[in-house]
């Protein structure tokens, strides 16, 4: 798959320039450079020979067959170009020049011009307004970067190719390998999504990683990622953060979702690593590059420095990880063989005038260790220290014992040549303790996914045709808001416990309905118009007696009258009072690129507070729902705090997974707040008592 791109016989450039300095002789010269064996065609009508090499009027003039074409000639000229790449039968183009949608809105036209011209001679498209390709493998540089990276086995794209160019330079001093290195610019067709599905299975993408600003199709990404990541890693840094871009909403859902909660939640859902900064993408990227995969939490660290060595242990047990118990044959080996003033506990101590022997023992003696998962090995530089030596002890015993070993040789002048022999024995080092367990971290999230059972929805019995024929009625009444007894005829449908209700038209109703249900009652004025009923003082609670009754119901139809005139009044619900019961909210916000994203949180008036909330991308598993129950802070308040019986998690559950199941059944459901859900103890089960929905325009 792309193979036009990573396995051409034969490449084009399209604009080959006479002159250096010139985008199109940097192409070119960069492709004959750095090693490319297929043949090579300069295109330019101006030149009869470049480099060396026949220069062509058109690539149609081209003798042989043409695999990729890269075009580097001014925008303009670009959809006639693509033509005759089209007559010439070229599979694949590198579309270099910039002046597209990047551009502004006649931009915009012409790359939509170049694209149908692909389309219609099956060309496939990476950029335009791209750095380039280039791949170490074949090897082929068909871009403008100055220099090409050492082999290696990191898979990486980028849609920004500035920062290609950048990262390109920290490779080279640094000496960090790259397999394939892929400027996607805006793209027009090759995209993340494509490349994943390329790379799976590569062995010489043993990790891919990503620098994204965002995505195009986040469902088809989903599908991809989910699969590429049960044998690859994945890394992404995800850029444009802010919810600033987020679209106004009404909800409590919508207003707490945005375009990074969403991205978090589909990474997460589909065993993307997501890297805080492009710093940590490439700690995480060179540890899995270099290492084998970490199989547990425990690690061990090995040190000539105390203080480091605290910093470590508090970095691993603030992520998650924690220092491996040392079995007792480890410890009295160390015993024996270290100095009486050495710490043969982890961390293992080695002292500040350890020389490399005295590192090797104990390092050794860690990765024979069965209760130890992964190693740290922590150098500073002092008097005694053989830096060199110790590098290459570390570097030999990391390849006797299939556990990952990362270095932290902290300093930069006397240790640089140390760092250099970790490099060679593909060892990756870290300058702090924090980032070496980033790192591990990272490996143990990759494992926990990879040990984590495939995913599986199963669908309760619902009754889709209610549902169906109520928003049927809403449309044809014109609206796109549910009042209180069409939300609760959609939750009844899906499985969702309501309380008893009855909607009064008249004081006198709501008199009768409160007897009925039994007092107290809780009484809410009915409305598709009123969307959040306490801002406007539209709900009463706990209110007993018939004269009560009366006078709430007039009190509520006054409030909603004067603060919304134009509201549509249906009258007002009175509600069976629930006790003895916590408040969550489950809701509902779909995103543009991902689909129906769900919220689960702390209810009530707090949520917009507090935003104790976690996310979701529907359809969610049984483990996603109890994933979300667990991440909330107040988390312990739902387990049973200070004697109080836990509540009913199971129920919390099942709520998330129906409304899940809803909300993808319908996509015109466009937002949905249960708020709040009253959940009681444990096996008592949870009650939906405000449900709204809001439908597509």
């Amino acid at each position: 798959m792309l193979e036009m791109f990573f396995a051409p016989r034969s490449v084009a450039v399209v604009g080959a320039g006479r002159e250096p300095g010139k985008l199109g002789y940097d192409v070119l010269n960069n492709l004959l450079q750095y090693g490319y064996t297929g043949q090579v065609y300069p295109i330019n009508p101006k030149a009869d020979e470049i480099l060396g090499l026949k220069c062509y009027p058109t690539v149609v003039d081209v003798p042989g067959p043409v695999d990729l074409a890269v075009i580097v000639v001014p925008a303009r000229f670009v959809p006639d170009v693509m033509e005759q790449c089209g007559q010439k039968g070229v599979k694949g183009a590198v579309i270099i020049s910039a002046g597209f949608k990047e551009a502004g809105l006649e931009g915009v036209k012409l790359e939509r011009q170049v694209v149908a011209i692909a389309k219609e001679h099956g060309i496939r498209i990476v950029g335009p307004n791209c750095l380039g390709i280039i791949d170490t493998v074949q090897p082929m540089d068909v871009s403008f970067a100055v220099g090409i990276p050492p082999r290696g086995e990191i898979a990486f794209m980028s849609q920004s190719g500035a920062l290609c160019t950048a990262i390109l330079d920290w490779s080279l001093a640094n000496n960090i390998g790259f397999s394939y290195f892929v400027s996607l610019g805006n793209k027009s067709d090759v995209d993340e999504v494509d490349l994943m599905e390329a790379w799976d299975g590569n062995p010489n993408a043993k990790v891919m990683i990503a620098y994204v600003e965002g995505l195009r199709d986040g469902r088809r990404f989903m599908d991809v990622a989910r699969r590429v990541t049960r044998r690859t890693p994945v890394i992404a840094v995800k850029s444009g953060n802010t919810e600033a871009g987020s679209r106004a909403v009404s909800s409590h859902t919508g207003s707490l979702a945005g375009s990074n909660r969403a991205y978090d939640a589909a990474f997460r859902q589909t065993g993307v690593l997501r890297a805080a900064s492009i710093q940590e993408l490439f700690d995480y990227a060179i540890g899995f590059a270099y290492q084998p995969l970490l199989r547990g939490n425990r690690i061990a660290i090995v040190t000539n420095a105390g203080g480091p060595a605290i910093m470590a242990t508090d970095a691993l047990e603030g992520s998650g990880l924690k220092l491996a118990p040392l079995s007792t044959e480890t410890v009295e080996f160390l015993q024996s063989k270290l100095p009486a003033a050495a710490n043969t506990y982890d961390p293992i101590d080695v002292l500040g005038d350890a020389r490399a022997d005295r590192y090797a023992i104990a390092i050794e003696a860690a990765l024979k260790d069965p209760n130890v998962d992964g190693l740290i090995v922590i150098l500073t530089p002092q008097v005694m220290t053989q830096i060199l030596e110790t590098a290459q002890e570390t570097g030999r015993l990391s390849k006797m014992y299939d556990k990952p070993v990362v270095g932290c040789f902290m300093g930069e002048a006397k240790v640089s040549a140390g760092i250099d022999i970790l490099t060679q024995e593909r060892v990756p080092n870290y300058p702090f303790p924090e980032r070496a367990a980033g790192a591990l971290k990272a490996m143990y999230d990759y494992r926990a996914w990879l040990d984590r059972p495939l995913p599986e929805i199963k669908p309760f019995e619902v009754d889709r045709e209610r549902v169906r024929e109520t928003l049927a009625k809403v449309r044809e009444d014109g609206r796109n808001t549910l009042g209180d007894a069409e939300a609760r005829n959609i939750a009844e449908a899906y499985g969702l416990r309501v309380p008893r209700s009855r909607l009064a038209a008249t004081p006198d109703e709501a008199v009768q309905f409160a007897e009925e249900i039994g007092y107290p009652v809780v009484m809410k004025i009915a409305s598709p118009d009123i969307l959040h009923k306490s801002d406007i003082g539209g709900i009463r609670v706990g209110v007993t007696g018939a004269a009560n009754v009366r006078d709430s119901f007039d009190l509520l139809v006054y409030r909603a009258t004067r603060y919304m005139p134009d509201a549509q009044i249906w009258g007002v619900q009175i509600q069976e009072m629930v006790t003895g019961a916590k408040e969550i909210i489950i809701g509902m916000n779909r995103d543009p690129q991902f689909g129906p994203m769900i919220m689960f949180g702390l209810g009530g008036i707090y949520v917009e507070v507090l935003k104790d909330v976690t996310f979701r991308i529907a359809p969610v598993t049984e483990q996603e729902a109890r994933e979300m129950v667990a991440e909330i802070r107040s988390r312990h308040l739902l387990e049973g705090v200070r004697g109080e019986r836990p509540s009913d998690i199971n129920a919390i559950v099942g709520c998330i997974q129906r409304i899940s199941q809803l909300v993808t059944d319908f996509p015109e459901i466009v937002e949905l707040d249960i708020n709040p859900l009253l959940v009681r103890e444990a096996g008592a089960g949870a009650i939906a008592v405000d449900m709204r929905l809001v439908l597509s325009s």
